[in-house]
């Protein structure tokens, strides 16, 4: 492995980390302003991405699919935020906000990442890396959203599909046995990975044109 290669692979992976965690703070944030007191108790109310941090499906399975290569679709997970919904009055809609939180903090990235983009003005010829680890991170997190918001368990998706009555809590709880390995093959499936790319560019074209607009 070249230099070049192991820069830009650890690139990627601090990109992941970082996603990651802060689409997990996401959810954290929302349940301590929804009044659910347990991720605070837990010490989840933090940008620190670290605290969302699972040893396996953020760093070590990523790290093995990004520089060893084995030919599967790059997959990763944060530690879940684990939620009381205290109120029963609220609980519905309190789920869907928390659920929300998440890609919504991953869109608040691709801002951030376009917005940096398009007022740094940066040099191609010399900054090179600092543009493609901007970009990166746009279509990073255009993904996240897009990959999180498929409705199959443990993904968000599956949880705000439960909330809308698309399907029960019992079907959920079924579907939640077999939820990993459905989604191992599904994003190693030509047809289901050219659906998710051509979602995951049409998600972040807004970003790079609000970043030419700032440029």
């Amino acid at each position: 492995m070249d230099a070049v290669t192991l820069r830009d692979g650890l690139l990627q992976l601090i990109l992941l980390i970082i996603s990651i965690g802060l689409h997990e703070f996401g959810h954290a944030w929302m349940a301590d302003r929804r009044g659910d007191p347990l991720p605070r108790l837990q010490g989840r109310v933090t940008l620190n991405p670290f605290a969302h941090t699972d040893p396996i499906g953020t760093i070590a399975l990523p790290a093995i699919m990004i520089f060893l290569s084995p030919g599967f679709g790059l997959i990763g997970w944060g530690k879940p935020v684990q939620i009381s919904l205290p109120n029963p009055r609220t609980r519905r809609m309190d789920d869907i906000y928390i659920t929300l939180a998440g890609p919504a903090m991953n869109l608040v990235l691709c801002f951030i990442f376009a917005l940096i983009g398009g007022l740094g003005d940066f040099d191609p010829r010399s900054q090179r890396v600092i543009i493609d680890f901007l970009v990166g991170g746009i279509f990073l997190n255009a993904g996240l959203v897009v990959f999180n918001l498929i409705p199959i368990p443990p993904l968000d998706g599956s949880r705000l599909a439960v909330r809308l009555g698309l399907y029960s809590e019992e079907s959920f709880q079924r579907l939640a046995r077999w939820g990993f390995i459905i989604l191992l093959v599904a994003v190693n499936l030509p047809f289901f990975r050219a659906g998710m790319w051509s979602a995951i560019r049409l998600l972040a074209t807004p970003w790079l044109w609000l970043w030419d607009l700032l440029a």
